[in-house]
């Protein structure tokens, strides 16, 4: 039996534990509290940047995988010196860790992304603000941000001076998009490569609220090139396991990267109803060796909408009621602002007729967007 050892607690996490089962793999999980999401097989709880700890959960694990990126790499490398298989390997992690070292990487290999620059209090010059194109523009947390935080849209330097004052901080152009476009892969140790189609999310103050699976209308040659460059990232970089590599569509016709996640990603929650084989399957399947599964569609059509604030049974039954076909995750989180609680689901080949069912199912489960639940 294959034994993996996750580290995260989360809602990723929960959701490669079915996958598992099916897989007759044993899942342990390494989170940092007991009423992780994940807590529903066997978990230790303790502290992902202390070394010795995590060494002791990775006693008799095959291998180990993350469902976050926020491991330091200090632990990533004492695991690797204590003869623990980490999949995806430190050096890939290091990209989604410090997103100021995603940038250099992706230069250095020649992919297409937003005009970028590194500053410090004593660099931030009008020279750097021409470097991405001038003002506004985005500043970044270069460690530590997601779903929106650790980022800002700036009109001046006065904007980020509490950032500069703790450290460097990443400013990239405010490109001039379309919309945003998110495409998932898997590379396994032999060098087999599947994606997915190219899936378009939605954004609301700077976290995923729908993801439409394929990308409606999308040109046929950026759907190619999409996966080319994710295929592209995930060889030279050796990304063993999932790799969600998010885009921008210019109105120009070309295609950015704006962020990379090493891991099953929001963006892919569709293709748990929607593909042969999930996002979570595949990881693992990725991870231990094994051969890749089926990426094609059951349906022609996904939708998939998120859930914040707290998902209620009564409320769940009350849509299932209404929709029998759609599929809702519930997370078992307790409130919190700007938490994801769940998703829904619901494939077909009617596209604005499953857009409509997921959307009237979150209203009847009662989680709204700008509830309490978000800020």
């Amino acid at each position: 039996m294959v034994r993996v050892g996750i580290i995260g607690g989360g809602q990723l996490a929960r959701m490669m534990i079915p996958a598992a089962i099916t897989l007759g793999f044993d899942v342990r999980v390494f989170a940092d509290s007991e009423d992780s999401s994940a807590s529903v097989v066997k978990t230790t709880v303790g502290d992902y940047t202390n070394l010795q700890e995590v060494l002791a959960f990775a006693e008799g694990v095959d291998v180990v995988t993350f469902d976050h990126e926020h491991v330091p790499r200090h632990v990533l490398l004492g695991l690797i010196d204590g003869g623990v298989t980490l999949n995806p390997s430190p050096d890939a992690l290091a990209l989604t860790f410090d997103k100021s070292v995603m940038r250099q990487v992706l230069s250095h290999l020649g992919i297409p992304q937003p005009r970028w620059v590194i500053v410090r209090s004593d660099t931030f010059t009008q020279g750097a603000i021409e470097a991405v194109g001038g003002f506004p523009c985005i500043a970044k947390k270069p460690i530590g941000g997601y779903d929106g935080k650790g980022v800002r849209l700036i009109a001046s330097e006065s904007d980020i001076m509490d950032w500069l004052d703790e450290g460097p901080v990443l400013l990239e152009e405010k490109v001039d998009f379309v919309r945003e476009l998110s495409q998932l892969s898997a590379l396994n140790p032999n060098g087999d490569w599947a994606g997915w189609d190219v899936v378009q999310t939605s954004q609301v103050e700077g976290v995923c609220s729908e993801v439409f699976a394929p990308a409606p209308n999308l040109d046929p040659r950026m759907a190619r090139d999409s996966r080319a460059l994710a295929r592209r990232i995930a060889e030279a970089l050796g990304v063993i396991g999932v790799l969600a590599v998010e885009l921008f569509e210019t109105r120009d016709g070309r295609l950015l990267v704006n962020e990379l996640a090493m891991r099953p990603h929001n963006s892919g929650h569709v293709y748990t109803e929607l593909s042969v084989t999930s996002q979570f399957e595949q990881h693992l399947r990725a991870v231990a060796g094994y051969c890749l599964g089926s990426t094609e569609k059951r349906a022609m059509h996904g939708v998939m909408v998120n859930l914040f604030g707290a998902v209620s049974d009564e409320g769940a039954q009350s849509a299932y009621s209404m929709y029998p076909e759609i599929k809702i995750h519930n997370y078992q989180k307790s409130p919190r602002r700007g938490r994801k609680a769940g998703h829904i689901v619901a494939v077909g080949d009617d596209f604005s007729q499953i857009l409509t069912e997921c959307r009237r199912a979150a209203e009847i489960v009662g989680v709204h967007y700008y509830d309490e639940g978000h800020e």
